[in-house]
C-alpha cells in the first residue's frame, strides 16, 4: 500500500508529460538568395521546352469540351458492328492513307505499285480492260554489265593468222570480252497471291545484248580469214512471254493445279545439271498435302539460239528438238528437312537431216565430227535429286542415268545404244558467318567408239549453280577441241561437262564423249551484311580418253585436266538485290592431260580468267 501510494504520483506526472505539445524548434538561420533567383515559388518557370520536359512539371490542360445537341441521334452500340469483317474500301492503300508509308515510284525496295505491292488503281487507268479490283502490275529492270578478259588455248586458222609467218597449231591465248544486257520484264496478274496462287497471270520479258570480243587469231570469230580478230554484234530476245491460269484448288490450304503456255523459265533439278533454260512450252504444275508434295508435266519445243548472245530468237523457226519433263517432290522424304525429288525426261531430237550454219558462219548441227553426217537420237533421263540438311550438314545430291538410242553414232554411221551416267554431290557446313563445301561429281565416259555403244554421258542444256559456278574456270569458259573437230568445244561456256559438242545453244546432245570428274573443296565468308568472298580449289579429271585418242590420233593421253582455282568478291551496298557488284578471277594449272592436248605460242604454263560483273535490278 506504501509503495502504490508512492509510484501513482510519478505515474501520473509522466503521463501529463505525454500529453504535453512539443516545444517550439529553434529558427533556422536565414537562407541567401543567390543572385537572379526569383524570390518566390510563383516567379518558377514551369513552361514546356520544346522536346525536353522539366521534371515534375505538367502541361496546362486545355478547358474541357462540352456539347449539348439536343434531339441528336446517338450512335449506334457496338454490337450493330460486324465483328467477322469490315468492308474497307481499297485496303492496299489504307496505310498510304494513314501516312504510315508515301509511295515513290523510283523506290524498288519499298511498297510501290509497279512492283505489284498495291493493286491497280482502276480509276487511274480506264483504259486498261480489267473489272475487278485485284489486278496487279509488276514491271522490272536489270542491268547486267561483263567485263572479262581471259586466256585459253586458241587454234591458228589454216589460211592466215593475225600475225604472217606465225603459222602453227596454237597461236596467242589472250582474250577479252565485254557484254552488256538490258532486261525489261512487264507482269499483269490477277488474284491474291501473298497466300494463293494468282488466278491468270500474263508476263513478257525482252532482253537486249551488245557484245564486243577481241581475239589474238583469225578464223575464230568468224570463218572468213579476211574479218578481223575482233567483233561487235547485238541482238534482242524473247526471254519470257506465258500465260499462267489457275485450275483450281483442291484444298482448303490452297494445294493447287495451274498450267503455263508460252516462252518460260524451267530448272530440271536443284542445281540445273539436266536442263535450266528459257524455252517454249506447255507445263501442268501443282502441290499436294500442303505444299509438302510438287509436282510437273512439261513438254518444251526448244527454240533456235542467237549465237554470240545465247538468247532466244523467237524470228527463226523452232527446233525438231522436244523435250518432255515429268517430276515429283517431296519434302522430308526418308530424312526430315531433306526435300527428295524423282524425274523422268526424254528428249526427242530429229534434227539428222538439218544443217544449221550459226552467225558466225560456222556449222553447227551436224557437228564437224567423225563422219561429218546428221544424227537423230532418243534419250530417256532417270534421276533422283535431294536438297536440304541432316543435322548442321547441308547436302546437295544428283544422279541420272541416260538410257536410248542414237541413230546414227558418227564414229560408225550405225545405230547405237546410249548407256551413260551421271552423280554429283555437294556436302557443306555452316559455321556462324562462314560455310564451307566439299564438291563432287562424275560423269562417264565413253571406252570405246566403235563398240555400238555410246557411254559418254550428256544433258539437254545444262547451267550448273555447282563448285564455284561460273567463277570456276573450267564452268564459265569453252575450251576448242583443236585438231580432233572443227568448231567443237571440249567443255562448253558455262557448263562443266567434257560433251565434245559445237555449242550447247545450238548443238545436239553428244554421247561419244570423254566424260568428266571432279573433286573440289570451297568456303564462303558472310564478313558483313554486304560483302561476301568466296573461294574454290577443283580438280578435274576426264573419265576417259579414249575418244579424245581416237579423235586426234593419238596413241595415248592423260586423264588429268588440272586444278582450277577461284575466288570472288560479291558486295551488295543495300544488304539487297537490287545493286550486285561481282569481282572474280580464276586460273587453270594444267595437269598432263591438258598439256598434251593444246598450247599457245607464248608458252605459258597456267590460264587465267578475270570476270567484273555489275547488276543492277528495278
Amino acid at each position: 500500500m506504501a509503495l502504490t501510494a508512492l509510484l501513482l504520483p510519478l505515474a501520473m506526472a509522466q503521463v501529463a508529460a505525454d500529453a504535453a505539445p512539443p516545444p517550439d524548434p529553434a529558427p533556422a538561420p536565414p537562407v541567401l538568395a543567390s543572385p537572379g533567383a526569383p524570390d518566390s515559388p510563383e516567379d518558377v518557370d514551369s513552361g514546356m521546352i520544346d522536346g525536353r520536359r522539366r521534371p515534375g512539371t505538367t502541361a496546362p490542360l486545355p478547358d474541357k469540351v462540352t456539347q449539348d445537341n439536343p434531339g441528336a441521334v446517338r450512335a449506334p452500340p457496338p454490337e450493330a458492328f460486324p465483328t467477322d469483317q469490315i468492308p474497307v474500301p481499297d485496303r492496299w492503300r489504307l496505310i498510304e492513307s494513314l501516312g504510315v508509308v508515301k509511295e515513290r515510284w523510283q523506290d524498288p525496295y519499298h511498297q510501290n505499285t509497279l512492283k505489284g505491292d498495291r493493286a491497280i488503281d482502276r480509276a487511274k487507268v480506264p483504259w486498261l480492260p480489267i473489272r475487278e479490283d485485284d489486278w496487279f502490275f509488276s514491271l522490272s529492270a536489270v542491268s547486267d554489265t561483263v567485263l572479262e578478259p581471259r586466256t585459253f588455248p586458241i587454234p591458228v586458222g589454216v589460211q592466215t593468222t593475225e600475225r604472217p609467218g606465225s603459222l602453227d597449231v596454237f597461236g596467242k591465248d589472250a582474250s577479252f570480252v565485254f557484254s552488256q544486257t538490258f532486261l525489261l520484264g512487264l507482269g499483269l496478274t490477277k488474284g491474291n497471291t501473298a497466300f494463293k496462287p494468282p488466278h491468270i497471270e500474263y508476263r513478257v520479258a525482252l532482253a537486249f545484248n551488245y557484245n564486243y570480243v577481241n581475239v589474238p587469231e583469225r578464223r575464230v570469230l568468224h570463218v572468213e580469214p579476211s574479218k578481223p580478230s575482233h567483233r561487235a554484234d547485238h541482238f534482242v530476245g524473247v526471254q519470257e512471254a506465258f500465260i499462267d491460269y489457275h485450275l483450281r484448288n483442291v484444298s482448303d490450304r490452297y494445294d493447287f493445279d495451274s498450267v503455263r503456255v508460252g516462252v518460260q523459265p524451267f530448272q530440271a533439278d536443284f542445281r540445273g545439271f539436266l536442263f535450266n533454260d528459257q524455252q517454249l512450252g506447255i507445263r501442268f504444275f501443282g502441290n499436294r498435302d500442303d505444299n509438302r508434295v510438287q509436282y510437273n508435266l512439261a513438254a518444251f519445243w526448244r527454240l533456235e539460239k542467237d549465237t554470240n548472245s545465247g538468247l532466244n530468237s523467237v524470228v527463226q523457226s523452232p527446233r525438231d528438238d522436244l523435250l518432255f519433263i515429268a517430276n515429283i517432290y517431296r519434302q522430308d522424304f526418308l530424312i526430315p528437312s531433306l526435300t527428295s525429288q524423282i524425274i523422268v525426261a526424254y528428249n526427242r531430237n530429229r534434227e539428222g537431216n538439218d544443217i544449221e550454219i550459226d552467225k558466225n558462219g560456222f556449222p553447227v548441227r551436224p557437228a564437224l565430227l567423225g563422219t561429218l553426217r546428221g544424227r537423230d537420237y532418243d534419250v530417256v533421263y532417270l534421276g533422283y535429286n535431294a536438297d536440304g540438311h541432316i543435322g548442321r550438314l547441308n547436302l546437295t545430291t544428283s544422279a541420272y542415268a541416260a538410257l536410248g538410242q542414237d541413230r546414227n553414232s558418227f564414229f560408225t554411221d550405225r545405230k547405237a545404244d546410249i548407256r551413260a551416267f551421271f552423280g554429283a554431290a555437294e556436302l557443306s557446313y555452316d559455321h556462324d558467318w562462314m560455310r564451307f563445301r566439299l564438291s563432287g561429281l562424275y560423269a562417264s565416259g565413253d571406252s570405246d567408239p566403235y563398240d555400238d555403244k555410246e557411254t559418254g554421258f550428256d544433258a539437254v542444256f545444262e547451267n550448273p549453280v555447282f563448285a564455284g559456278a561460273d567463277t570456276s574456270y573450267w564452268i564459265r569458259q569453252s575450251i576448242p577441241f583443236a585438231g580432233g573437230g572443227r568448231v567443237i568445244g571440249i567443255s562448253g561456256r558455262n557448263g562443266v561437262l567434257n560433251s565434245l559438242r559445237s555449242s550447247k545453244e545450238q548443238g545436239q546432245s553428244n554421247f561419244n564423249n570423254p566424260g568428266t570428274m571432279l573433286a573440289g573443296a570451297g568456303a564462303d565468308f558472310d564478313l558483313t551484311p554486304q560483302l561476301r568472298i568466296s573461294a574454290n580449289a577443283n580438280h578435274l579429271w576426264f573419265e576417259n580418253t579414249t575418244t579424245l585418242q581416237t579423235l586426234r590420233n593419238e596413241g595415248s593421253i592423260p586423264r588429268n585436266i588440272g586444278w582450277d582455282l577461284s575466288s570472288a568478291a560479291i558486295w551488295r551496298p543495300d544488304a539487297n538485290q537490287n545493286i550486285v557488284l561481282r569481282l572474280s578471277g580464276a586460273a587453270l594449272l594444267p595437269g598432263a592431260g591438258f598439256r598434251d592436248l593444246f598450247d599457245n605460242a607464248g608458252g605459258h604454263k597456267r590460264y587465267y580468267s578475270v570476270l567484273a560483273n555489275v547488276i543492277l535490278s528495278y
